[in-house]
């Protein structure tokens, strides 16, 4: 790795800042940015670093069958550094515009054959504005004879893409490559399964991320993030549809006789509705058994006029209608168990059966679920060997995204498993370390975090107070055992200990135990101070927990 680390720095804080009062000193390293250079045997390795797009080429065609308006491939690409770059000199090209069709594309040094050895593409995505609804996917162009990167469009032939693409809650991670049926000549895609991992951090963290695609000559293929696998499978069998169609399928002319019974169950022919079946009982009945509660108010409405309601004066009748006062609870309802025309409450009825049916019974014809009959699939091939795919001789970003500043960096192609991971290394390590040269540690993310969330500031002093307050309570607030005198022995005539040793040695545990106490004490009170001194010194240095101490406080 081009890791270069200087001389360990210690940043100590100005004298009286709130992080001097909490003692709190910086302690990190800085890395020095080197850019990858390519070893072994490559196809194609690009790191940016020249700074410009000379070996790149942007599309001038426009997309067949949408609107003129959005037909160019008008987005902006830039080569420079990230943003937050933790890297200075560290430069990428950065998809730059918002809702626009991008596409450029690059020569590789020679056509990638798929022969015996595996192919591997890596690259790195850094979301810096986060992404809504985009890709940040690789083609990889097919070796054709009227490939033209001026041309280079949706509709231009790729061996493979791969590479990640969000929208909405829709994370994916593609690996999709076009397979040519050896019988027809014609070309169909083949999506790897999905991912079982969860890919959600990897376009919302706002880090850079490395992408890897490994496919071997044996048909096994592996998804790295992070040199992580999150997808591993074979061409042969993990893929969809399938590379190899079923050797037999349903003949389309065959076709379901018209007697074919397919119930599996019939209502029983011979059965007949008992005489004393009742279909016209209804399902409930008043309860004959029930009594009208007593102060029944039959003659009084539950609703009555609102007697303090007034006409509003603008009210037109012609316009608006008669006014009628607002209905309101009738007050004599509240003390009485009810109001109106008292009706008996429904009950189940227990002589209701419903409509009769006759009951299901095994059906005597019945011949099972038809299928028309197999035959050859006049389509029928086995390729075994999917990994032998159309050769390519240009990578190309063709992409549409709702977000901006999608940032690119070492895109690597080689048939060698050590040289990509070296370059892995000397590019997307040099930036993993520089990152966490620069995380901060436990206490500086306590206060982000409190920062963003001020009542975090609570939970912390409670944390470490509670259990503080609860071992100065018990340890330092008990009363002295007190021995009984002599003279409360005279009082109850009580025997009197009289063996002189066991009080003596119960006096030296007492004092022991006072000896230890005290201890125990103080350094609790001490820690309890420091808390508060800690908490102060927080709220010196964040001055909006100022405001928010005092609504506290308040409180």
């Amino acid at each position: 790795m081009n890791l270069s680390l200087s001389s360990i720095h210690t940043h100590s804080p100005q004298p009286g800042s709130a992080a001097a009062q909490g003692g709190i000193v910086s302690i990190g390293f800085v890395v020095t940015y080197k850019a990858p250079e390519p070893m072994g045997e490559h196809f194609f390795a690009e790191s940016f670093d020249r700074g410009t797009l000379d070996s790149w080429v942007l599309s001038k065609a426009k997309k067949e069958d949408i609107d003129e308006d959005i037909a160019k491939y008008d987005g902006k690409w830039e080569v420079e550094d990230m943003k937050d770059s933790k890297l200075p000199g560290d430069k990428g090209l950065v998809l730059k515009s918002r809702a626009k069709h991008h596409a450029i594309s690059a020569q590789l040094l020679r056509p990638f054959i798929f022969d015996t050895k595996p192919l591997i593409v890596q690259y790195e995505v850094n979301f810096q504005q986060g992404i809504d609804c985009g890709g940040a996917y690789v083609k990889l162009l097919s070796q054709t004879p009227d490939l033209n990167l001026d041309e280079f469009v949706d509709k231009t032939p790729y061996t493979i893409m791969f590479g990640p693409d969000k929208c909405g809650e829709d994370y994916k991670l593609h690996f999709i490559f076009r397979h040519k049926n050896p019988k027809t000549g014609e070309y169909e895609e083949k999506h790897a399964k999905k991912p079982d991992s969860d890919l959600r951090t990897y376009y919302t963290d706002k880090k850079t991320h490395l992408y890897t695609l490994v496919v071997n000559p044996d048909n096994s293929f592996e998804v790295l993030v992070d040199q992580t696998v999150v997808n591993s499978g074979n061409l042969l069998t993990d893929m969809t549809p399938p590379i190899n169609p079923a050797a037999e399928i349903e003949d389309p002319d065959d076709h379901k006789p018209d007697d074919w019974d397919e119930r599996p169950k019939i209502q029983d022919p011979d059965a007949v509705k008992p005489e004393d079946w009742d279909e016209d009982a209804p399902k409930q009945i008043p309860d004959e058994d029930a009594v009208k509660p007593d102060g029944w108010l039959d003659d009084q409405p539950e609703y009555t006029s609102d007697p303090d309601a007034v006409k509003p004066e603008d009210w037109d009748e012609d316009m608006d209608g008669e006014w009628e006062a607002p209905q309101i609870p009738n007050a004599l309802c509240e003390t009485a168990p009810g109001c109106g025309a008292w009706q008996r409450p429904m009950i189940d009825n227990s002589n209701y059966k419903g409509k009769w049916k006759a009951p299901m019974i095994d059906n005597p014809n019945y011949q099972g679920v038809w299928k028309p009959r197999k035959i050859a699939n006049p389509d029928f091939f086995e390729d075994l060997h999917p990994f032998r795919m159309t050769p390519f001789n240009a990578v190309g970003l063709e992409l549409w995204s709702m977000s901006s500043d999608i940032f690119f960096d070492n895109f690597f192609i080689t048939n060698e498993r050590h040289t990509a991971e070296r370059w892995a290394n000397d590019g997307w390590g040099l930036k993993k370390a520089a990152e966490g040269a620069a995380e901060p540690g436990l206490v500086n993310q306590m206060m982000t975090a409190a920062d963003e969330r001020p009542w975090l500031w609570v939970v912390y002093v409670l944390t470490v107070a509670v259990p503080l307050i609860l071992i100065i309570v018990f340890f330092c607030t008990g009363k002295k055992a007190v021995a009984p005198a002599a003279a409360d022995y005279k009082k109850t005539d009580e025997p009197q200990p009289d063996v002189k040793e066991e009080e003596e040695e119960k006096a030296e545990e007492d004092q022991d135990s006072l000896a230890r106490s005290p201890s125990v004490c103080t350094v609790a009170s001490q820690m309890y101070a420091k808390t508060v001194s800690f908490y102060l010194t927080m709220r010196a240095a964040l001055p909006h927990l100022g405001v928010f101490h005092n609504g506290l406080s308040k409180s």
